[in-house]
């Protein structure tokens, strides 16, 4: 099994992917740029949202500056390698710590550049063909979900080469491994300050624009409704595209380092290099389903996303198979680790249709929320947190089968061979099967953003009816997308969580020259740690949806200063001051994020400090278990509010005598109080805990020198 010849899907997937990407900008930006009122809303959104990446990256790179200096400080002091230098090491992992930021850095930036140049074409599109804009807004997507996949697949390659992987294959892993700290270090921030921005902006504009004014969502006559749909941007596309390259770059890494165990064995280096190849596979099975997606009027957008992402599936089971059978065919076995992939691949789509199940009109969940809006803003929440605990039930017995089910099959392949730690890197197989539709699926999420920005721009432009319900339609695809990549980002957070715990257990060994694989519950230390990674878990997300409660109250007072002082604004004939609306947001934003974020660096390190290696893979455990859960919670309890205000805005909703009870009835006030109160918890808390659970990840592995 020579890896060597397959190594080279790498390189080449990920100049496919700078290829399709530039040819994806290069239509979506020569597309038509719609009326002139249409250009100056987007101009607007363009211009805020710059504002706001700039400053909010400004104080990320810093922090990255000061990350990278202590994590040098630490790695010189505290650890060791065979045949490396205390100083050459400190470097290397400072460097790759800083490579891995800048590269997180750079993923957002494309993702919010990108959606906001492709929301004004979308809108444009949709004047005269619905089909048309589904593609440019695809495609605007897709620029982002291929070029953020594609600079992490080449990311983790090129550090790997550059720190010797090909002359000390074992040590390399590990030494690359503040890569994927970096990127998760800035994938926090910029995920909790784009999240805090868009849902304060969201809660004032939906609060006094909606239920105190009685006007439509996105309203030109809303000081709030610019910095609404800049939030689209900068928490939906640059947040989310920063948290999908960590993901990929810290899965990638874990799994190379459990590859190192069966590599000793072996001497085989494609166990080390296999998370590589096959993710290379996955992307070039991303950029055929998302070239293959087609709209038309007729056609409900969400089927043909849904026929590109099975073609996806499709070829990437054909791809598992190919790269397991070349790689991992020791002793003929390789059908084992096949099915792992592929279960790592099938759970990617149970995520699909549980997410949809829970946050779609047409099914029970959200239609009892709709239903017990009849009944007030009460009835609505309590239904809505039911529903949030329910998801955890199907999300958590699906986790559970794929880790039981591949983790057997990769025991399966250690009795055939009769080689080792089989068990543990057929998780890390399934997990690779699950990353291998990242970049489809981050092309759906940026489409949501789009989509709903497309939107916004057509009504404050004034377009036509026909426009606007040509976007309405993309735009409830669009939320269902979101959803479903919130769905995707806990499964593989879970799926790689028992792999990157897996690795800390490896580092810790490595560390000492002692086996470590049993975390004693029992040691009240270790009970410690596990307990205090649990309330963790909580408490920052408390401080997050804290931070969008009093970003939101500062614009919910702005809002209604503008309209009692100014009444001209509610009769057309002056404009709002959505600047001043736009620098409360960003002000409140990136000073109510840096709490949070401290907080969940600083916790593990102090645990680790002073309770020690095994107490912190307690709370490593625990923490993981819990993040996972509560992300689930607060991903589908919100999203299934926000879906029931939408069940009730397109008319579904009707009394007992068959009246329809639609906007501007009291069950619509309801249902508006209860998304509002889903918004933090969707778009702020629950994406950020995905970001948590992978830092808590990847802060063990690097600073696990100081645990011991």
């Amino acid at each position: 099994m020579n890896a060597q010849p397959l190594l080279w899907i790498v390189p080449i997937s990920g100049l496919v992917a700078v290829l399709v990407a530039g040819y994806f900008a290069y239509d979506v930006l020569r597309s038509p740029i719609g009326t002139p009122q249409m250009q100056k809303v987007a101009g607007a959104i363009y211009i805020a949202a710059v504002a706001f990446i700039r400053r909010q990256y400004r104080t990320i790179f810093f922090l990255a500056l000061g990350g990278m200096v202590v994590i040098g400080v630490v790695i010189y002091f505290f650890e060791s390698a065979p045949g490396v230098e205390p100083l050459d090491l400190a470097i290397r992992t400072s460097i790759a710590f800083f490579v891995g930021a800048v590269c997180s850095m750079a993923s957002g930036i494309i993702g919010m550049f990108v959606a906001v140049k492709s929301n004004l074409r979308t809108a444009a599109a949709a004047q005269h063909s619905i089909g048309d804009a589904l593609r440019i807004a695809l495609r605007g997507g897709a620029v982002s979900g291929i070029l953020v996949v594609g600079l992490s697949l080449i990311g983790v390659f090129v550090m790997f080469i550059a720190y010797g992987g090909f002359e000390n294959p074992d040590q390399a892993p590990f030494t690359i491994v503040g890569f994927g700290f970096g990127a998760s270090f800035v994938a926090l921030f910029a995920q909790l300050g784009g999240g805090i921005y868009t849902k304060a902006a969201d809660l004032g504009a939906d609060l006094v624009g909606k239920v105190e004014a009685g006007i439509p969502e996105d309203d030109p006559r809303n000081a709030a409704v610019i910095a609404d749909l800049v939030g689209d941007n900068v928490g939906d596309c640059a947040g989310r595209g920063a948290d999908l390259f960590e993901s990929t770059a810290a899965e990638n890494i874990g799994a190379m380092i459990l590859g190192v165990a069966i590599y000793a064995v072996t001497q085989n280096v494609a166990w080390i290099l296999f998370p590589l190849v096959v993710r290379g596979f996955g992307l070039i099975a991303s950029v055929i389903g998302i070239f293959l997606v087609r709209g038309n009027e007729k056609r409900d957008p969400m089927g043909s996303l849904n026929s590109g992402y099975y073609i996806t599936l499709v070829l990437s089971i054909v791809g598992m198979y190919f790269v397991t059978n070349q790689m991992l065919n020791e002793k003929g076995a390789f059908m084992y680790f096949f099915g792992a992939g592929v279960i790592g691949i099938l759970t990617s789509l149970a995520f699909v249709y549980i997410t949809q199940y829970y946050t779609s009109g047409n099914w029970r969940p959200v239609k009892e929320i709709a239903e017990a809006a009849k009944t007030g803003p009460a009835t609505t929440i309590i239904s809505g947190v039911a529903v949030g605990f329910e998801t955890t039930a199907s999300s958590t017995i699906t986790i559970a089968i794929a880790l039981f089910t591949s983790h057997w099959l990769g025991d399966q392949w250690g009795i055939a061979t009769g080689l080792p730690h089989g068990g543990i890197y057929g998780t890390a197989v399934a997990t690779m099967g699950m990353l291998m539709s990242a970049a489809f699926i981050l092309a759906m999420d940026t489409f949501g953003p789009i989509t709903d920005n497309a939107g916004g721009v057509a009504s404050m432009a004034r377009a036509s009816e026909e426009t606007r319900e040509r976007t309405d339609r993309l735009d409830a695809a669009g939320n269902t997308t979101k959803a479903l990549t919130k769905g995707y980002a806990v499964a593989s957070a879970a799926l790689a969580a028992f792999l990157l715990f897996s690795a800390y257990l490896d580092k810790v060994a490595q560390l000492t020259g002692k086996p470590f694989s049993t975390v004693d519950i029992a040691k009240v230390e270790v009970f410690l740690g596990g307990f205090l990674g649990a309330m963790l878990v909580y408490l920052f997300s408390s401080l997050a949806i804290r931070a969008v409660g009093r970003a939101g109250a500062a614009i919910i007072e702005e809002v209604r200063t503008q309209f009692r002082e100014h009444p001209g604004i509610m009769a057309g004939t002056e404009e709002p001051d959505y600047a001043r609306v736009v620098d409360i947001t960003t002000a409140s934003a990136l000073r109510n994020m840096i709490a949070p974020g401290l907080l969940a660096i600083l916790a593990p390190i102090v645990v680790g400090i002073v309770l020690k290696a095994e107490a912190e893979a307690a709370l490593l455990m625990v923490g993981t278990m819990a993040g996972v859960i509560l992300a689930t919670v607060l991903n589908n309890g919100g999203g299934a509010w926000d879906n029931a205000k939408k069940y009730i805005e397109s008319g579904m909703l009707k009394d007992d005598k068959g009246n329809v009870l639609g906007k501007g009835t009291p069950a619509h006030a309801a249902a508006v109080v209860g998304d509002t109160v889903g918004d933090p918890f969707k778009d702020t808390a629950g994406p950020s805990l995905h970001v948590l659970i992978k830092l808590l990840a990847t802060i063990t592995l690097v600073l696990a020198p100081l645990f011991i």
